[in-house]
């Protein structure tokens, strides 16, 4: 607050939507770079003889494809194929993991890997952990002059444990706004000097705070999925444009029979990118129409600052194929991945 951030309740903490304007934080983060307090988001361990076992019964990628050092995005599915997460899997050890889960869905979360983990030892370490992201163009060279080791020398998707601005960090090279950056994991007493040190050191590099806004808004550019907007536990992660994080090869998980039945009859529809032809924003709820026949609905949607468009998530019946046009309150439907879309994506590894 003493940065001048405007608070809003999120998954049940007081969190800045806002610190000088949305749109200007956006671009601070395209341009140079952002730095974002999101230590609401959840973290499990899990260690022992049955940590892969469990991570493996639970989430939909192959964790065994994991070197120590390396993250996967991942999915957390009901029987039936619904979504009940989507995460980033950590591997810290031979046997021993940490996974990355939405604010919103801890306590949901925390029951249903504890259910359904094999007999792993599984450990809630939310509380005691603050996550900082630094993300933008100037990412790397500002968390570089702080941190103790060759930041630069860590790769997209991978991790390293030393210190930034004197705390122990496990320093992530992963995010959630298309940019390079890193997400920075701290013991929660080190977040405010963790915080302060990034916001002085990084003024000289145009470096801002940045709130859920931009935060929103910057996923969205990229056509990253949010949880309770884009998918939950009514969309599974096919139709959600996740098939490539579902790994049916590597043996049985939660939810991989119904995903099996609705690869082999076809999806009835596809999450989509739209981009508005008028400047209107197309908010969440809006029918899409074709023809004038209601043929799907927008579950996120807003104005994206760098490319200038009023932009929209929808899931729409299948086909279209990418030649169709469509619309929402008069969107056109561009493709699955749109071409707004062109920044750096989540690796498949």
């Amino acid at each position: 607050m003493a940065a001048g951030a405007r608070m809003v309740p999120f998954g049940g903490w007081e969190m800045p939507v806002q610190y000088t304007g949305i749109i200007e934080e956006h671009r601070a983060t395209r341009s140079a770079a952002g730095i974002f307090d999101v230590s609401h988001m959840g973290e499990f361990e899990v260690e022992g003889p049955e940590a892969l076992a469990s991570i493996q019964a639970l989430t939909t990628n192959d964790a065994a494809a994991l070197a120590v050092g390396q993250v996967q995005y991942s999915v957390l599915c009901l029987p039936d194929g619904g979504i009940v997460d989507d995460l980033t899997v950590y591997r810290l050890g031979p046997e021993r993991f940490m996974i990355t889960v939405n604010a919103g869905n801890i306590d949901t979360d925390w029951a249903w890997v504890t259910e359904h983990g094999r007999g792993a030892r599984w450990r809630d370490v939310s509380a005691e952990t603050a996550l900082i992201a630094v993300q933008g163009p100037r990412a790397e060279d500002l968390v570089a002059r702080l941190a103790d080791g060759d930041v630069a020398g860590i790769r997209y998707y991978r991790f390293a444990e030393g210190r930034v601005a004197g705390a122990p960090a496990l320093i992530s090279r992963t995010g959630y706004t298309g940019e390079d950056g890193f997400e920075l994991y701290v013991g929660a007493s080190d977040a405010e000097r963790l915080w302060t040190a990034l916001l002085a050191e990084g003024a000289r590099d145009g470096a801002v705070p940045v709130g859920l806004g931009a935060r929103d808004t910057l996923r969205l550019e990229m056509a990253y999925a949010l949880y309770g907007n884009d998918i939950d536990q009514a969309t599974n992660p096919l139709e959600a444009g996740l098939g490539w994080v579902v790994k049916f090869e590597k043996g049985d998980f939660i939810g991989r029979a119904a995903l099996e039945r609705a690869r082999a009859a076809g999806l009835t529809r596809r999450l989509r990118g739209l981009a508005m032809t008028e400047r209107a924003v197309p908010r969440h709820g809006y029918p899409v129409i074709k023809d004038g026949v209601a043929t799907g609905t927008v579950t996120s949607g807003s104005y994206g600052p760098s490319v200038d468009k009023y932009i929209a998530l929808a899931y729409v019946a299948t086909p279209p194929r990418t030649s169709v046009r469509m619309w929402a309150s008069r969107s056109a439907v561009r493709s699955s991945r749109p071409a707004w879309c062109a920044r750096r994506s989540i690796p498949l590894a």
